[in-house]
């Protein structure tokens, strides 16, 4: 069984941080879920990328123009990994 998402956690902290870019957060994220095994039930793809697309577009305003947070948005990555993990 390969766990590709035991190093997500520290790359959320590297993101608060200002160490990793967010299409470097993206991508990590994407391809440990697309790599894991056992793979992964698709509604738990699809809510990862729900989430990530609004990282990402809330990456293109502020915070005072955006309707979610980026804070938020990366609470919620870490919620999902923390239900995807008990799978």
């Amino acid at each position: 069984m390969r766990n590709t998402l035991a190093p997500l956690p520290a790359t959320l902290d590297a993101f608060r941080q200002g160490q990793i870019s967010l299409p470097d957060l993206a991508r990590t994220w994407r391809d440990a879920a697309q790599d894991h095994e056992p793979g992964l039930p698709q509604r738990y793809l699809d809510v990862l990328e729900r989430v990530l697309n609004q990282l990402e577009s809330a990456s293109l305003f502020t915070e005072e123009s955006c309707s979610f947070s980026q804070n938020d948005m990366v609470d919620a990555l870490a919620d999902w990994l923390s239900h995807a993990q008990r799978l």
